[in-house]
């Protein structure tokens, strides 16, 4: 089985698309993390779930967990309009997280093992036509588990 039969469902997000409306695909797809895609559609970055939620709430309350404690949780109704007018680029890591990649025809014990070394819950897989590159699909982690354990 290749790359390209392993993708599923793994909408991208461009770094220019709306911070609000990717991180509802998060939650709306129940995505481990969002696969953003540059202006010529090539993978870019990948934001994991956790990312988001650090952005979201302010970080004097982060750093200091008796300050939690006794924080309600009243205040997250404020907490949507923090991405509000944001592009996804504005709110991703400093830290740029690449995402792996794959060919269409890449094995299923190679995407493993590149999964294992770089960590990472979607390989993106990526079609080369002449000197434009387009990202074709993404593995996720539950497909590639699947086919592993004998599902198909």
């Amino acid at each position: 089985m290749s790359a390209l039969e392993l993708t599923g469902t793994y909408p991208p997000v461009s770094s220019e698309d709306d911070a609000a409306e990717a991180v509802q695909l998060l939650f709306e797809h129940k995505l481990p993390a969002l696969l953003v895609v540059d202006r010529d559609g090539q993978p870019y970055a990948i934001v994991p779930g956790s990312q988001p939620m650090e952005r979201l709430v302010p970080e004097y309350a982060l750093g200091d967990p008796i300050l939690v404690a006794v924080i309600d949780d009243r205040h997250l109704n404020k907490v949507p309009g923090g991405l509000a007018g944001r592009a996804v680029a504005e709110w991703q890591s400093r830290r740029r997280f690449r995402p792996p990649t794959a060919g269409p025809n890449t094995s299923v014990i190679h995407i493993t093992a590149l999964k294992s070394r770089t960590h990472t819950l979607p390989v993106a897989v990526v079609e080369r036509d002449g000197g434009h590159t387009r990202q074709a699909g993404a593995v996720p982690a539950a497909r590639l588990t699947q086919r592993l354990v004998g599902g198909t």
